[in-house]
């Protein structure tokens, strides 16, 4: 490798150890195991080479949120051993695309999606495991911000995944709301999102996955419970444009 590459290198291996350190501290203080929290790290605007760099770290998830980006990203890192989860809003006429790469899809938030996502699966011989997205950011009876269904739907929806050939209900995800009543309160949210994780998995028990959390509230969700945290910026820096 270059000098150029090789500090970059250097760059991902620290801010990998410091995230790394950061879940292994939550976790001890929640009372957690630290193997009970996979890290899945966000590479939207960054390069395959970064991809690569941190498959060597030992990084196994990875997540997108655009399939325009994804997809030849995913295409250049085929011959890894990774899992790839789209964390993006994702129209209906993108999904034949994102079945190809992704492994898990957490933004699963409406029956049209789900047809849709089923479908392309048979297609492609695969299986997507599906995260119902809640959304946490408004009142009763009001769609998120950020997408997602409103938390007394979430059953009837992984009930709809159930029962489609080609996915299975894997979860459920949330973003910490911005506005509303669980605005500034990360935890709150969190916690609100694993009682509707204890609720479904009584009907669907595999649908373990709770995906919350990123780079500046991870703590708050492994205190939570999170099973998932999606971490961008803390390991890849802030993105470009950003800076």
């Amino acid at each position: 490798m270059s000098g150029e590459a090789d500090g970059r290198q250097a760059e991902l291996a620290a801010n990998l150890a410091r995230v790394e350190e950061r879940i292994t501290r939550a976790c001890v203080t929640a009372g957690r195991e630290p193997k009970d929290v996979t890290l899945v790290v966000v590479t939207k605007t960054y390069p395959a080479d970064d991809v690569r760099r941190l498959a060597r770290l030992g990084v196994r998830q990875v997540a997108e949120n655009r399939d325009q980006e994804a997809a030849p990203k995913a295409a250049a890192c085929a011959d890894l051993p990774l899992a790839w989860h789209f964390v993006g809003q994702l129209q209906t006429n993108k999904a034949r695309s994102v079945v190809r790469y992704a492994d898990f899809v957490h933004s699963v938030d409406r029956t049209r999606l789900v047809t849709a996502l089923s479908a392309a699966a048979e297609r492609e011989g695969r299986r997507i495991g599906c995260l119902v997205q809640v959304a946490l950011d408004r009142g009763s009876g009001a769609a998120g911000q950020r997408g997602g269904v409103e938390p007394d739907a979430v059953g009837e929806l992984a009930d709809a995944i159930a029962s489609s050939p080609g996915v299975w209900p894997a979860g459920v995800m949330t973003v910490a709301p911005l506005s509303g009543p669980y605005a500034g309160r990360p935890r709150a949210a969190f916690e609100r999102l694993r009682e509707i994780s204890t609720r479904l998995r009584a009907d669907h028990p595999a649908a373990t996955m709770v995906s919350a959390g990123m780079s500046g509230d991870l703590e708050e969700a492994v205190a939570a419970g999170a099973t998932h945290v999606r971490i961008g910026s803390a390991v890849l820096g802030v993105r470009p444009g950003l800076r």
